[in-house]
C-alpha cells in the first residue's frame, strides 16, 4: 500500500530559457529605479484618487471604466501599507512620506514587464519561427512610450496585459483543440480566455474591443466545428456549450463580481453621492444615510417632502421656493403672472419642503392613524415656509415659451384663479394601487387642469431668479424621462398645524426609525448606468491629439519635469518601430488581399496551413490593431497618445510575422534572404539606437541641456538617424 515511498518524487518539467530570459529583461527594464520620480506624474494625479477613496472606503464614481483596474491599483497601495491620506490635487507634487511609491507603480510595472514574454509565446502558438517570437518580445522590450507607460501609476499596460493573456490564452486552447480537447489543460485555457477577457473590460471599457475580436474568432472556430462531420452531434453541443460558458457565462460573471467586491469596499458617503438617485445615497454609511435613517417609509397626507429630481442633471437638485416673484416683464419684453417663483435648487435647503395636502381637507398634519397616498391621488403641495401652493396655468415659462410657468401662488385679487391639483403618478409602481414611498418611489407630477408634467428644463435662470434652475409645466407629452420624474429623499410625518410651530419642525430632525436598503443588482444597474451616461471632459488639453496623429506619431506628451532640474519624462514612442508597424500593417493589407485575389483565381501562392496561419495571424494582429484604433475615431472624447498603445501592441505582434513572411515566401534565393538578414539587422540596430538616445526622456534619470532636449523632438530624431548611419 505505501510502495510508492520506496521510489522517489520525481518532478520534471520543460522551461524555455528564452521565456526566462526575456522575462527578466522585460522585469529589469520596467522596475529599475521604479520609485523615481517620487512625484506626482501626469495621470497619477487622477488614478491616486480613487486609490485614497479605496483606502478610506468612500464611495466614488469614475465614468473612464469599471473598477477593476482601480482595485488593482489600490491592492498596490493597500499592500505597501498606504492609509490613503495624499492631496491629490497636483502634477508634480512631492509625495510625502506615508506614500509607497514603489507598491503602487508595481502592478503596472509588471504586466508591463510580462506583456514582454507574452509577445514571444504568442507568436509561437501561432507557428511562427523562434525568431519571428524574439523579435516581437524584443521589440516590446524596447519601445520607449511602453516602458514609460508601464512605470507609472496608469492602467495601460494592465489593459494590455490583459488583452495578450486573452489572444494567447485562446490560441493555447486553439491549439489544444487540435490534440487533446476535453482534456484539464483544454478546459483550463478556455476558461483563462474568458477570465482575461472580462479583465481587460475590467480594466478599462475600450477592451471590450479585444474581447469582441476574440468572440470573432472562436465565432468563426466554433462555425468550422460545427461543419466537421467527424464529430457527432452531442460532441458538437457539447464543444459549443463549453464556449458558451466559457466566453460569455465566465466574462459576465467575472464582470458583477468585479462590481460586488467594488461596492462592498466603498461603502461610505462621499464628494460622488449626489449623482447618484437618493435610494443608493441612502444605502451608503453616512451622508443622506446619516440624514434619512429615521425617515417613515409611506408618504401620507400631512407628511413634510422635499422632492429631488431624478435626472440629476445638469446637476442634482431639489423643488425649491422662495419669496421671490417672477419679474413683472422679462428681457424680451414678455410677461409673466408675477407669482412666487419655484426653481429647482441644487442644495439642501429648508426651502426645500413642501407639505402634501389632501384637497378635501385643511388639516397640513398627519392624521392617525396616516393615511397613504396611491398612485393616482390628486394631491396638493404646500410649500412649507411660505404655506403658498405649487401652481401652473397657462402662462409661458420664463426661458421655456412652449411650457408652462410654475408658480407658488399669490392671490392678487385678479382674474387668475389658482390651479393646484396635481395627479399623482408613481412611475415605477408594483400595481395601480401602489403607495408613494420614500426614495424608493419614482413619481411623476400631472396638472389636473392643464394635463401639464412638472419638468425640471435645466436652463439657469438669470440673476432675478438667483441662477436657479428652471421648473416648468410641460405641455405635451413627449413619453417617460427621467427630468420629469421625481422621488422623495427627506421625509417627516407632520405633527404642528401652526406655522410658527410647523417652521421650527422643518429645521429639526426626523426621529421614526425605518430601514432600508438597495439590493446589489440594483445599486449595480444604477451605477453602471450612471457610468456609462457620464458626461465625459471634452474640453481641449495641452497634450490632447487626434487619431492621425498617433499614427505618424506627431504628438507627445510631457509627463514630469524636475522642479529644480532639467531631468523629465515624456511619452515618446520609439519612432523606428512605430514606422516600421504601420508599414507592416499595410504591408500585410496588400499582400492578404492579393492572396486573397488569385486564391480566387485557383493560383494558391502559399501551402494550405501557411495561409491558414497567416490568416490567423493577420485576424489577431491587424485585426487588433483594427479593433482598438478606428473606434476612437467616433469617440466625441479627449484623446491622448497613450490611447493607441494598446492598438500599437498588436501592430508590433505583426511586423516580425511580415518580415518573417517576406524572408520565406518572397525572397526566392540565398542571396535576397541574406541581404535581407543584414538590412533587418541594421534596421534593429536603428530601433536600439532611437531607445537609447530616447532613454533619458523615458527614465527621467539624466538632466538634459536645451540643444540636447531639442535634438529629441520628433522631427529632428531622423536627422538623428542619417547622421549616425
Amino acid at each position: 500500500m505505501l510502495g510508492f515511498l520506496k521510489h522517489p518524487v520525481v518532478v520534471t518539467a520543460d522551461i524555455n530559457l528564452n521565456v526566462v530570459a526575456l522575462t527578466a529583461m522585460g522585469l529589469l527594464s520596467r522596475l529599475w529605479q521604479l520609485s523615481y520620480p517620487r512625484a506626482v506624474v501626469f495621470d497619477e494625479v487622477y488614478y491616486g484618487q480613487y486609490i485614497s477613496f479605496y483606502m478610506k472606503r468612500i464611495f466614488f464614481l469614475d465614468g473612464s471604466g469599471p473598477p477593476f483596474g482601480h482595485m488593482l491599483l489600490a491592492l498596490g497601495g493597500y499592500l505597501g501599507g498606504f492609509d490613503g491620506n495624499f492631496l491629490w490635487n497636483r502634477i508634480g507634487a512631492e509625495y510625502s512620506s506615508n506614500v509607497p511609491v514603489w507598491s503602487l507603480r508595481l502592478l503596472p510595472a509588471l504586466t508591463g514587464a510580462l506583456s514582454v514574454p507574452m509577445a514571444y509565446q504568442i507568436l509561437s502558438e501561432l507557428g511562427f519561427s523562434h525568431c519571428a517570437a524574439m523579435g516581437a518580445a524584443l521589440l516590446m522590450l524596447i519601445e520607449n512610450a511602453l516602458i514609460t507607460q508601464s512605470r507609472l501609476m496608469l492602467l495601460e499596460s494592465v489593459l494590455i496585459f490583459f488583452n495578450l493573456l486573452a489572444v494567447l490564452s485562446y490560441l493555447k486552447f486553439s491549439n489544444s483543440q487540435k490534440q487533446r480537447p476535453f482534456s484539464p489543460s483544454w478546459w483550463f485555457w478556455l476558461t483563462l480566455t474568458g477570465v482575461a477577457c472580462s479583465c481587460a473590460v475590467g480594466v478599462k471599457y475600450v477592451g471590450v474591443f479585444t474581447y469582441l475580436l476574440v468572440l470573432a474568432v472562436a465565432g468563426v472556430h466554433a462555425w468550422h466545428l460545427i461543419g466537421d462531420r467527424s464529430l457527432s452531434n452531442v460532441s458538437v453541443l457539447c464543444h459549443l456549450l463549453a464556449r458558451a460558458a466559457a466566453l460569455l457565462v465566465v466574462p459576465a460573471a467575472m464582470y458583477l463580481l468585479f462590481f460586488y467586491v467594488h461596492l462592498s469596499l466603498v461603502y461610505r458617503s462621499g464628494p460622488h453621492d449626489q449623482i447618484m438617485s437618493s435610494a443608493f445615497q441612502a444605502s451608503l454609511e453616512g451622508g443622506l444615510a446619516r440624514i434619512t435613517q429615521g425617515q417613515p417609509l409611506e408618504v401620507a397626507y400631512g407628511s413634510q417632502v422635499t422632492l429631488k429630481n431624478v435626472f440629476g442633471k445638469p446637476v442634482p437638485c431639489w423643488l425649491h421656493s422662495h419669496q421671490s416673484t417672477y419679474p413683472m416683464i422679462y428681457e424680451n419684453g414678455r410677461g409673466s403672472s408675477h407669482q412666487q417663483q419655484v426653481t429647482c435648487y441644487p442644495f439642501k435647503d429648508v426651502n426645500n419642503w413642501w407639505i402634501v395636502k389632501d384637497p378635501g381637507r385643511h388639516q397640513l398634519v398627519v392624521s392617525n392613524p396616516p393615511r397613504p397616498v396611491r398612485h393616482g391621488d390628486v394631491v396638493q403641495l404646500v410649500h412649507g415656509m411660505t404655506t403658498r401652493f405649487l401652481n401652473t396655468h397657462d402662462v409661458a415659462a420664463p426661458l421655456s415659451p412652449h411650457s408652462q410657468e410654475v408658480s407658488c401662488y399669490v392671490d392678487y385679487n385678479v382674474s387668475m384663479p389658482s390651479q393646484n391639483l396635481w395627479r399623482l403618478d408613481i412611475v415605477n409602481r408594483d400595481s395601480d394601487a401602489g403607495v408613494w414611498k420614500t426614495i424608493l418611489s419614482e413619481v411623476r407630477l400631472v396638472h389636473v387642469n392643464t394635463s401639464a408634467v412638472l419638468k425640471l428644463s435645466g436652463a439657469h435662470l438669470p440673476d432675478w431668479g438667483f441662477r436657479q434652475l428652471e421648473v416648468v409645466g410641460e405641455k405635451l407629452s413627449r413619453g417617460y424621462h427621467e427630468s420629469t420624474v421625481w422621488n422623495v429623499e427627506e421625509h417627516r410625518y407632520g405633527k404642528s398645524q401652526e406655522q410658527e410651530e410647523r417652521e421650527v419642525e422643518l429645521h429639526s430632525p426626523t426621529q421614526m426609525d425605518v430601514h432600508r436598503n438597495l439590493s446589489f443588482l440594483a445599486r449595480f444597474l444604477e451605477l453602471q448606468w450612471r457610468m456609462l451616461t457620464a458626461k465625459s471632459d471634452g474640453s481641449e488639453h495641452k497634450y490632447s491629439s487626434s487619431p492621425l496623429d498617433w499614427v505618424t506619431l506627431d504628438t507627445s506628451i510631457a509627463y514630469w519635469l524636475h522642479p529644480r532640474t532639467s531631468a523629465q519624462i515624456h511619452l515618446l514612442g520609439n519612432v523606428v518601430i512605430w514606422a516600421s508597424a504601420s508599414l507592416a500593417t499595410a504591408v500585410y493589407t496588400l499582400l492578404f488581399f492579393w492572396y486573397l485575389l488569385r486564391r480566387r483565381r485557383k493560383i494558391c501562392d502559399l501551402p494550405e496551413d501557411s495561409w491558414l496561419r497567416w490568416v490567423l495571424a493577420g485576424a489577431l494582429c491587424a485585426g487588433g490593431w483594427a479593433v482598438n484604433y478606428v473606434p476612437f475615431f467616433l469617440m466625441e472624447k479627449t484623446l491622448f497618445l497613450y490611447h493607441y498603445l494598446p492598438a500599437l501592441t498588436f501592430q508590433i505582434l505583426l511586423l516580425p510575422v511580415v518580415l518573417q513572411h517576406i524572408s520565406d515566401h518572397l525572397c526566392r534565393t540565398q542571396l535576397l534572404r541574406s541581404l535581407f538578414s543584414a538590412l533587418l539587422v541594421a534596421w534593429y540596430s536603428c530601433a536600439c539606437h532611437v531607445f537609447n538616445t530616447l532613454r533619458p526622456l523615458t527614465y527621467g534619470d539624466k538632466s538634459l541641456s536645451p540643444s540636447e532636449l531639442k535634438a529629441l523632438r520628433w522631427k529632428d530624431s531622423w536627422d538623428i538617424l542619417i547622421r549616425k548611419y
